[in-house]
């Protein structure tokens, strides 16, 4: 039969059925256009910069925080599971880097080895002393002897000071020098004396007469 036989029939399509197909077409314009690739390859370049990131910072994290090798190995093929591994690496990675632990190790050395050593003393009343002291508070025993030039305590032994390089008889050779000077001044100025002398004992007779 013809269409003509019924003039009244009409092919109707639902209007949600329309709506559905041009909501399809346009989804698959959007999905097909340039600008939907481009941030589609941009999105996907950016997880897996994320997911390499993430993987590296474990791997570098384990290697200051773990000295086994197996171990760093582990962690970071944990860190490199997207977003579960590097949150399970967090809560169980150590507290403290290799770093740390050596420097408490050894300031827990040198602080034992401060306490053990043993307090000097004074080698006659046997009183506790200082490493500077220069004679014992107890008995006045001379324990060190002072530099010449910059006062700092020193050993019997030693031949110079450590701390200025001075000779350690300096204060001696000063102390000679003075002497010297002072004795040659002496012997100067005695014919200078025995003159002055002379002249007034010959006033005196002077006068007396």
């Amino acid at each position: 039969m013809s269409p003509s036989a019924f003039p009244h029939q009409v092919f109707f399509f639902p209007q949600g059925g329309q709506s559905a197909v041009a909501l399809l077409g346009s989804l698959h314009t959007v999905l097909h256009s340039t600008a939907f690739e481009v941030a589609r390859n941009l999105t996907l370049f950016c997880a897996v910069l994320l997911w390499l990131g993430l993987g590296f910072w474990v791997h570098r994290d384990a290697r200051r925080r773990i000295d086994d090798p197996w171990l760093t190995g582990t962690a970071t093929l944990l860190g490199l599971v997207p977003l579960v591994g590097p949150l399970a690496y967090l809560l169980f990675r150590p507290l403290e880097t290799t770093a740390d632990v050596k420097a408490r190790r050894a300031e827990l050395q040198a602080l034992e080895r401060h306490l053990l050593r043993p307090q000097p003393k004074c080698p006659v009343c046997r009183a506790g002393i200082e490493p500077a002291f220069l004679v014992c508070p107890v008995c006045t025993t001379e324990l060190k002897r002072p530099c010449g030039s910059c006062s700092a305590p020193l050993e019997p032994l030693w031949q110079a000071c450590p701390y200025c390089a001075a000779p350690a008889g300096a204060r001696l050779e000063l102390a000679a020098a003075d002497l010297g000077s002072g004795a040659a001044s002496a012997d100067l100025d005695a014919p200078l004396a025995a003159e002055a002398r002379a002249t007034a004992r010959r006033r005196v007779g002077a006068s007396q007469r």
